[in-house]
């Protein structure tokens, strides 16, 4: 299992150097947010940080073995959401790729995996921006995750996992341009229908390239989880993913 996640990883490596190229991408860009609105989703997104952070530090004192596994969910939403898709909007859409993340360990560990890839992607991508930070992160690495996992803890005991697994996932995808819209709908209401109307239209927009690569990073992930459920037994036992151990 160790050796396949470091080839996993170094793989994940070379798609982000290939991939590292400057975009105007659909994560909220730099600057593009009136500041007391990227107060406002800073304000929001902390509690959850540091929440998120005692529960990371808690794993890994407890179970450092999940070490590997934290990294394989940090790099797999790296990863796809830095494949940016041309949209419609003269920007990119891309998939998340923090539901895989959120089933495996949780809302709260994803909203600080996925910050990560964010402030990286930032960083070295010019994938969204610092100051829109907080509003990127409320949207992929903490609404997302908290969808993915609400339908895996509702439905996992009741449906087979890979049907749970790619409805999860594909509706953290969905819920992440949503609440992205509703962020940009409330900064840039239109002149004439206001917040409705601007909701409507971004919302439009986005649905679509974003509904098709939903519906593909729901069935890639259903892969991933085949091969950790072929690779992985002990660690998805451990993390009670397993049906019927949590």
């Amino acid at each position: 299992m160790r050796n396949r996640i470091v080839i996993l990883l170094v793989g994940v490596l070379t798609l982000v150097l290939l991939e590292s190229r400057p975009a105007y991408a659909m994560h909220v860009m730099e600057g593009f947010l009136p500041p007391l609105w990227a107060l406002v989703w800073f304000a929001v997104a902390i509690p959850f940080w540091a929440f998120g952070l005692r529960k990371i530090t808690r794993l890994v004192h407890e179970q450092p073995e999940m070490r590997m596994m934290l990294g394989l969910a940090g790099a797999f939403a790296f990863v796809l959401s830095a494949l940016k898709i041309p949209s419609v909007t003269g920007s990119s859409s891309h998939p998340t790729g923090t539901g895989l993340g959120a089933i495996l360990f949780g809302p709260a560990v994803m909203s600080v995996l996925g910050t990560l890839v964010l402030l990286f992607q930032a960083l070295l991508m010019a994938h969204g921006g610092l100051t829109t930070l907080g509003a990127n992160a409320v949207s992929m690495a903490i609404v997302g995750p908290l969808i993915a996992w609400s339908v895996w803890r509702l439905f996992h005991t009741r449906l087979p996992m890979w049907l749970v697994v790619f409805f999860a996932t594909s509706l953290a995808n969905l819920s992440t341009y949503v609440v992205t819209s509703l962020q940009l709908a409330l900064a840039f209401p239109d002149a004439v229908g206001g917040f409705v109307a601007s909701f409507a239209k971004f919302g439009t927009i986005f649905a679509v390239t974003q509904i098709p690569l939903a519906i593909s990073e729901g069935i890639l992930t259903v892969l991933i989880m085949n091969a950790l459920q072929q690779n992985a037994q002990a660690e998805l036992h451990t993390l009670g993913v397993v049906r019927g151990e949590n």
